[in-house]
């Protein structure tokens, strides 16, 4: 039912989860995880929504191809939303709707009809090319430059654990070879799931390896500004300044490699030959291992295969109990009066258990609500202020998505033949299996089920899940993988 929300900040997040939940069934799991899942709704003024997302290249991409499918489903929920407005996330901050914005670079960019105003896009800050050479100066005036590092993400602010401390050791050593103009392994490939420290240990090579020596060519990218920068040179046709812009460089990191698509993951693949072939420095981070990087072909997954590649695992509780200790103590030294006893550091590193960031943002609201209210910080404040959080975590349920990643990547079978016809036992079997976890693990109707798996009538479905549970009754080994599969799954 539309309503009018203006004004009511809860509402306003009722309203965003409700949007959300549209676009997420108008588009799919596949699109809206990689276009809008880091989409953000900063506040309702009148009948303006001001949407914030953490790239240029997601902020043009969304308002050229989504903004109007976005629009519909503001509508849908609420008719006094009439226009939007996007910005991007800096450093996890939206500017301000009402502060003026830099032109953007591109002045033949048009905003799409369903936004009343062009979207205001900040400059990166830093990383850049640095050297002030014809080249580079050129390079900048071409609106080349490297995605913002985190001034917060430096070996010092890294928490190290039996996790990461692999993964750590290798990117202080890479850092330090940079520094004296070496190479150590090369290239570098460091893959976890979310808010494990991926992002922050490539931040901190760059500020390590750029730290003592401006003239250092040092460049650090997200994926999706890899494909914007690409995608731009190649509408002004100045392609080739932006290959010879990236095989100057001395070191270049990659961030979320698993969002690099089309061409652009092919032009990385020659980045990336280039790089390596002139002993430049690369380290790349994902949210997989090489060889599940399906949008890269197989020459590219086999360079970085090829490499150095380091796993981040999950955090275990002593880990989880030293960062919470870290961004406490940290906390303390900025705000006054600020203390966390022993026993909310324990309470706050027991239930909280996905990720880092969660963690952080667990201390963060602990310090507001004591700054706001001078309430002291207790296990009783923790219980009232993390309530949500805890409950958004055990209320967490295993998607057919996630079922189908985990498979494909457990019987290295590409996720498209999992939904294919193909009747060849390396894929039949890894697709029962994905089907009898999708029964078992989700709230999804057989029918629902066959439709992900390649629109299939649900009597397959039930074929494979009574398949399935008759071979685990006769093969020990089966029951044990499909447990390890559980195990992975509800990690």
């Amino acid at each position: 039912m539309a309503e009018d929300l203006t004004g009511n900040t809860s509402e306003h997040r009722e309203l965003f989860a409700r949007v959300r939940a549209r676009l997420r069934a108008a588009v799919g799991e596949d699109v809206f995880t990689s276009w809008f899942a880091r989409l953000e709704l900063e506040e309702v003024v009148d009948d303006l929504a001001h949407l914030s997302v953490p790239t240029r290249f997601l902020c043009s991409w969304i308002q050229s191809n989504y903004a109007e499918r976005i629009l519909e489903a503001f509508q849908g929920e609420s008719q006094s939303i009439a226009r939007m407005h996007f910005t991007v996330r800096v450093n996890g901050q939206a500017r301000p709707r009402l502060a003026p914005a830099p032109e953007p670079q591109q002045a033949s960019e048009q905003p799409s009809a369903a936004t009343a105003k062009p979207a205001e896009i900040p400059q990166p800050v830093a990383p850049r090319l640095i050297r002030d050479t014809p080249a580079a100066a050129a390079a900048k005036a071409d609106a080349l430059s490297g995605s913002a590092l985190d001034p917060r993400q430096t070996f010092e602010t890294f928490v190290p654990g039996a996790s990461n401390e692999i993964a750590l050791g290798v990117a202080r050593q890479v850092a330090h070879a940079v520094v004296n103009n070496t190479v150590s392994f090369n290239p570098v490939y460091i893959h976890s799931t979310v808010g494990l420290g991926k992002s922050h240990l490539l931040n901190a090579i760059a500020w390590a390896a750029g730290a003592s020596e401006p003239g250092r060519n040092i460049v650090y990218l997200t994926a999706d500004h890899f494909m914007y920068h690409f995608i731009t040179a190649v509408q002004r046709q100045s392609a080739l300044g932006f290959k010879e812009w990236l095989r100057r460089v001395d070191l270049l990191l990659i961030d979320d490699m698993q969002f690099l698509q089309g061409k652009s993951a092919t032009e990385f693949g020659h980045t990336l030959s280039a790089l390596l072939t002139g002993a430049k420095q690369v380290v790349v981070a994902g949210d997989a291992a090489p060889r599940d990087l399906e949008m890269l072909d197989e020459r590219v997954r086999s360079r970085l295969s090829g490499g150095l590649v380091v796993p981040i695992m999950t955090f275990d509780g002593d880990l989880r109990r030293s960062i919470v200790a870290k961004r406490a103590e940290q906390a303390s030294a900025r705000f006054a009066g600020v203390s966390f006893p022993p026993a909310v550091l324990d309470y706050v590193a027991r239930v909280v258990v996905s990720h880092g960031r969660d963690l952080d943002g667990a201390v963060n609201r602990l310090v507001a609500a004591n700054q706001l209210t001078g309430e002291p910080i207790t296990v009783a404040l923790a219980e009232k202020t993390l309530a949500d959080l805890i409950r958004a975590r055990e209320a967490r349920r295993v998607r057919i998505e996630d079922i189908l990643r985990i498979v494909s990547r457990h019987y290295k079978v590409p996720r498209n033949d999992l939904l294919s016809s193909r009747r060849s036992r390396d894929v039949v079997r890894p697709r029962q299996i994905a089907m009898y976890l999708a029964k078992s693990l989700t709230s999804r109707s057989l029918p629902e089920i066959g439709r992900r798996f390649g629109g299939r009538d649900h009597t397959t479905v039930l074929h494979s899940v009574r398949k399935v549970e008759q071979m685990m009754k006769d093969d020990g080994d089966l029951c044990q993988e499909i447990e390890l599969l559980k195990r992975m799954l509800e990690e």
